[in-house]
């Protein structure tokens, strides 16, 4: 705003006292002192209040408006309650420097000019950073040059004092100005923001963690072409980013509201840029998974891969290892929530979910930016999503020129000097919370992991190996689950193949017993028979476990033998409870 506006404004009660051609200078702040030198507080641009304390004789009126005048201020106004008319030498000097000069009317209180003041400014800024927001999406539109969400990030901190960040669906950080949010907060974000879609509501929502508040709004991917009345709310809750704002956003007026839509909006460009260059490597990854599938050469398989090495591995001339990830998204038959709040209950595709999650798994959680995820091929069929992923190659060993990861029959690699592999636990680690968040009751997410291969002949076999592993994680409990190549050599392969009935029948048979009698006499037979059973049936091992006397112990697996008509010293008994136990 201008001095002028100022003076034009009755209810301030100013009175020019000199400087009527410096009344077009801008004013972006306000200031009340009464210090001999304020410089330390002043930053250029302020309106400066003042009651005259400072001044002792005429001679302090020189020092103190060079100060003023040498830190940039746009103006000063003196109180006349003080001394009753403003000091000749205080005129004269303010006149000297250039300095705007206004007497405040004793019956007008500073805090009445301060509130006028940061509310024009406040609202002028707005309109000013609504107005950049909107010229920063004309050139996102039309091409890169507008710089990147991070660039209205900074302007909502600078002018409206608002600390931001876009969050994945996981809660990483994508995108924001100043301290990164802690990893644990955005994730904890993400969950409040997925849960609260996932009901319907509209957004912003209201999130506090750790004592301090945050507004979540959505950002929704514009490139999908459904309409957003129409659109299943599952086909797009685990695949949009988020803006989270550190404040209340529920007493905002309506002008500022709209104006964080129309960021979330200029975000969204950016999302579906990113998008879009990931069409190539979507592609490269459906190319060589239709190759494998349909059992064709290994030379064709290997001239596919060529092509896609450099792409997903730039700057390395070597061919990397590939390891196979299968995920799955499977909803209920439950209606679902709308956009706005009504039903929607035309079936959900899992495949283009399941793909948008396992490219946002497979990505660091301790990386940010919105293309760190560009070594990632992931393609869909049906309701599954299959990821094509590249380790840097091993180097070779310096004594014998062999590669320092011996490979198996299978083209798997079993040793490692330093082990870049994908773990199953390890990816899901940091998201599971909000994926349970936003899969609710009625959706579950399940994931396989092959083990490394070195050749094309190879990634047939670690396709069924990813898919196998998934089915393991399908048998398991839980919302969002996961298994690797190193579990299908054990028992717990055969459990994904036992029929419902049959696996329930087993159990049943077996613990229904043990079950019905905790619950007559807290007896813990059921913790007993487990950490029996975990300890290899060392009666001493598992008392101390269990911090029981041995013949406490012996009192309850004598129980647990009377009770199932088994006897726990036999192999073929322990087996049996072994695997009841892991079926239930």
């Amino acid at each position: 705003m201008r001095l002028r506006a100022l003076l034009e404004t009755d209810a301030l009660g100013l009175r020019l006292l000199g400087g009527e051609h410096e009344l077009d200078r801008s004013v972006r702040g306000v200031m009340t002192t009464d210090l001999r030198d304020p410089s330390r507080y002043l930053t250029g641009g302020e309106l400066v209040l003042t009651g005259l304390a400072w001044r002792r004789d005429e001679a302090d009126s020189e020092p103190f408006v060079r100060i003023l005048t040498g830190a940039g201020v746009a103006g000063l106004a003196a109180g006349e309650a003080e001394l009753g008319e403003i000091p000749g030498d205080l005129i004269e000097a303010c006149e000297r420097h250039h300095l705007p000069l206004f007497a405040v009317h004793e019956t007008v209180a500073f805090a009445t000019i301060t509130e006028y003041v940061v509310r024009q400014v406040s609202g002028e800024r707005a309109g000013d950073l609504a107005a950049v927001v909107d010229r920063h999406r004309r050139l996102m539109t039309s091409g890169p040059a507008g710089g990147g969400p991070e660039v209205v990030l900074d302007l909502l901190g600078s002018d409206l004092d608002l600390h931001a960040w876009v969050l994945s669906p996981t809660g990483r950080q994508i995108a924001g100005a100043g301290a990164p949010l802690p990893g644990q907060v955005g994730s904890t974000l993400a969950g409040h923001h997925l849960a609260a879609t996932r009901t319907g509501r509209r957004g912003p929502h209201r999130a506090t963690v750790d004592g301090v508040t945050y507004s979540l709004f959505p950002i929704r991917n514009t490139s999908r072409g459904a309409a957003p009345a129409s659109r299943d709310v599952r086909e797009s809750v685990l695949s949009d980013w988020l803006l989270a704002v550190e404040a209340d956003a529920s007493d905002w007026p309506a002008a500022r509201l709209d104006l964080l839509q129309g960021v979330t909006q200029l975000i969204a460009v950016e999302r579906d840029r990113r998008d879009a260059a990931r069409t190539v490597r979507r592609r490269l990854a459906q190319e060589v998974l239709e190759l494998v599938q349909t059992s064709a050469a290994p030379t064709e398989i290997a001239a596919r891969l060529r092509v896609a090495a450099p792409v997903l591995l730039p700057g390395l001339g070597t061919a990397p290892h590939w390891q196979v990830v299968v995920a799955r998204v499977e909803w209920g038959a439950e209606e679902a929530p709308g956009p706005t709040g009504g039903p929607v209950t035309s079936g959900s595709a899992g495949g283009p979910v399941a793909q948008a999650l396992l490219e946002e798994i497979l990505v660091d959680p301790a990386v940010t930016g919105p293309d760190s995820a560009d070594r990632i091929a992931v393609a869909h069929t049906g309701d599954e999503a299959i990821a094509l992923v590249p380790l840097p190659a091993r180097a070779a060993s310096p004594a014998d020129g062999t590669d320092l990861a011996e490979a198996d029959d299978t083209g798997g690699a079993t040793t490692a000097k330093e082990d870049p592999a994908l773990h199953a636990d390890a990816l899901l680690a940091a998201v599971r919370e909000p994926l349970s968040a936003g899969l609710a009751d009625d959706g579950r997410l399940t994931l396989g992991v092959s083990a490394a291969v070195h050749s094309p002949e190879g990634l047939r076999g670690a396709l069924e190996e990813a898919r196998h592993a998934r089915r393991v994680a399908a048998a398991r409990p839980g919302r969002v689950c996961a298994a690797g190549h190193h579990e299908l050599a054990s028992h717990v392969l055969l459990l994904p193949f036992v029929p419902d009935d049959v696996r329930r029948a087993f159990t049943a048979r077996l613990l229904d017993p043990l079950r019905d009698y905790d619950r007559r006499h807290r007896a813990e037979l059921i913790p007993t028979l487990e950490a029996f059973l975990d300890c290899d049936g060392s009666w001493t091992r598992c008392a101390a476990r269990l911090h029981l006397h041995v013949n406490t112990l012996r009192y309850r697996v004598g129980r647990i033998e009377q009770l199932t008509g088994r006897d726990l010293s036999r192999l073929e008994d322990k087996l049996d409870f072994f695997l009841a136990l892991r079926m239930s």
